[in-house]
């Protein structure tokens, strides 16, 4: 699963990677944490853009979204029959820009955080999906889920589950919900290449979405 991570680029780096037309402000955020906004782009009349989305997707359905289960990952595999993904999977993909993502090694009783970040520092974009829920009071809210897939070597090594990192080259057809259909695109995703991916151990302090700093992603003591 991915349950956290940072976006800490500079805003005209992740507009450059996803060439958007909106010029947000995108203060860095080092623990990304379900339920909180986050940004995502999508195609709206052939042209990107940026809008900020819940994080945790609330099926358009859903009568009551206090009691609806937190949909902040949704799995590859079967996406396209899950019934609250396939909608979303047909016609409204997103991309979501990240710095990186933290997963939790299991070691007895204790589970230590590791951060995952690209090779080279860039920034780049998960999978995802978006929906539109509208409140009792008409409100319209608009939530996000980041697509999970199984682990590459070396994610497994900490976790079984990663998130779907989208290349650039499939950027247009990941978003493009009218020509390329939801089979396709599902079958376009997949694990990251073994080595997109550096790891390493940090501070326990990412475990409380309160600590939000450079902190968060330093090697952890002795690491």
């Amino acid at each position: 699963m991915c349950g956290r991570f940072v976006i800490t680029s500079a805003p005209d780096a992740i507009r450059r990677l996803l060439r958007y037309e909106e010029q947000p402000n995108l203060p860095p955020r080092y623990n990304v944490a379900p339920t909180q906004p986050i940004p995502i782009v999508r195609l709206n009349h052939g042209a990107r853009h940026f809008a900020p989305a819940r994080w945790g997707l609330i099926p358009a359905s859903t009568k009551d979204a206090k009691r609806a289960p937190l949909l902040i990952n949704a799995r590859l595999e079967g996406i396209n029959t899950t019934r609250a993904f396939r909608a979303a999977m047909q016609s409204r993909r997103c991309l979501i820009p990240t710095d990186g993502f933290y997963e939790w090694k299991k070691d007895g009783k204790e589970r230590r955080p590791f951060f995952f970040r690209s090779r080279d520092g860039e920034p780049f974009a998960f999978a995802g999906l978006w929906e539109v829920w509208t409140d009792p009071d008409g409100n319209a809210v608009e939530s996000a889920a980041i697509i999970t897939c199984a682990a590459n070597e070396q994610v497994a090594a900490i976790h079984d589950r990663m998130p779907v990192v989208v290349p650039p080259e499939r950027h247009d057809a990941w978003l493009e919900t009218v020509r390329v259909n939801a089979t396709d695109a599902a079958a376009l995703m997949g694990p990251a290449p073994n080595d997109f991916l550096q790891a390493y151990e940090v501070s326990p302090r990412v475990n409380s979405y309160q600590n939000d700093g450079p902190e968060n992603v330093a090697p952890a003591a002795g690491g």
